[in-house]
């Protein structure tokens, strides 16, 4: 039997990028699923509601699995599982479409959200050391790689709506993660020494500082304009302007491209643009995209809405992320857990919270959610701004 291939630190990181490809895929594909499985004809939102409840659950329980599985297992069998669990949900999904109950689907859904926990956990642990050398440049590449998987989600499902079943289109896409477990469990990953997991009693302490509450607040509202556009856009466009679901997918493809190519272009101004005003400038542009598809009736009108929500978001997270590193020292992209880790998890509960808003105040509300997210977004950058001038005195 031919030994296993130990990596290079650079290729270990190559295969972390591959992790975060995978990752972008399962938090994605729910939201271009739905109109695949006919519930933009539908009224009832809680209905679409539980299926993001039931991928966010998913990904709360991965927290203490993958502190468990790292800490006792090698970081291997986490990327070899963590694919492995992805294509099993694929294909059981694949063979539990409409007219099939809705709890069949909550269940592979479920699994889907478990599954994208544990590779979050696994690569930001494997990514670790090009981390420490470049926060924001290893998070825009991240980030690169993640919207590359929601992109071809998203086209995936749009470009053979009218070719291949549901059950198809899954299959199709539980062959990305089947190939990965593969090549992960064949792989003999370079073995970097974890940081220790913060206790809660830390994480507690660390949250005295009135700068890592401002953060994780901004987090939490910030993952929670990206994911409640990405999770509802299609269904929002399809009803609101009255087109097909496969149009509206392919809308939304421009918000995916949006972020890649934003941050792509992140890379090269970093070094001759200052930070602060470059979050500033994203937030405006992210509330002005917000307004303008909360508004629109027509396809331009939302396509230039979504270009402009797209590109404003790209930059947000990797220098939130890199002004926490300055701030915080310690913090580690392997710690994803504790306090902070609640607050970007619980960020992504906003999608789950829309359907029932919108149950009650009508399918409008998708907008207006994620445009008072960003209002929210922009005062706690000016708090932080003004926190870090107090300190400074």
């Amino acid at each position: 039997m031919a030994p296993i291939p130990t990596q290079t630190p650079a290729v270990a990181a190559r295969n972390a990028l591959a992790g975060f490809f995978l990752s972008g895929i399962l938090m994605s594909f729910l939201g271009a699923m739905l109109p695949a499985w006919g519930y933009h004809l539908l009224s009832d939102y809680s209905r679409v509601g539980y299926f993001f409840l039931s991928l966010n659950a998913g990904m709360l329980l991965s927290v203490p699995l993958s502190q468990a599985l790292l800490e006792r297992r090698s970081l291997r069998f986490v990327m070899t599982l963590a694919p492995a669990l992805a294509a099993a949900s694929f294909f059981f999904l694949a063979a539990v479409g409409p007219p099939r109950a809705d709890w069949l689907r909550l269940a592979g859904v479920f699994v889907a959200g478990l599954a994208a926990g544990l590779v979050n956990a696994a690569v930001f642990t494997l990514v670790s050391p090009v981390y420490q050398r470049d926060r924001a440049a290893t998070l825009n590449l991240s980030g690169l790689l993640f919207g590359s998987g929601c992109l071809v989600a998203t086209i995936l499902v749009a470009g053979t709506y009218y070719i291949y079943t549901t059950g198809a289109i899954l299959i199709f896409l539980g062959l990305i993660p089947s190939f990965l477990a593969g090549h992960y469990g064949r792989t003999r990953l370079v073995a970097e020494k974890r940081p220790q997991q913060s206790s809660m009693r830390q994480a507690a302490a660390d949250f005295k500082s009135p700068a890592a509450i401002l953060f994780a607040l901004l987090l939490f509202f910030q993952f929670g304009n990206e994911w409640a556009l990405a999770g509802w856009g299609p269904l929002f466009l399809a009803q609101r302007l009255g087109i097909g679901p496969d149009t509206a997918l392919w809308l939304l493809t421009l918000y995916w491209l949006a972020l890649i190519v934003g941050r792509a272009l992140m890379q090269a101004i970093l070094p001759v643009v200052r930070h602060g005003r470059l979050l500033l400038g994203s937030v405006l542009s992210a509330m002005l995209g917000c307004l303008i598809l909360s508004l629109t009736n027509n396809k331009t009108g939302a396509g230039v809405a979504l270009l402009l929500i797209g590109g404003g978001f790209a930059a947000i997270y990797p220098l939130v992320v890199e002004k926490i590193g300055d701030r915080f020292p310690d913090y580690h992209p392997g710690l994803f857990n504790g306090l902070f880790s609640f607050a970007v998890t619980g960020g992504l509960l906003s999608a789950a919270s829309l359907g029932f808003w919108a149950e009650w105040l009508g399918i409008g509300v998708i907008m207006a959610v994620p445009l008072i997210g960003s209002v929210m977004v922009f005062f706690l950058l000016v708090a932080i701004w003004i926190e870090a001038k107090w300190l400074a005195k």
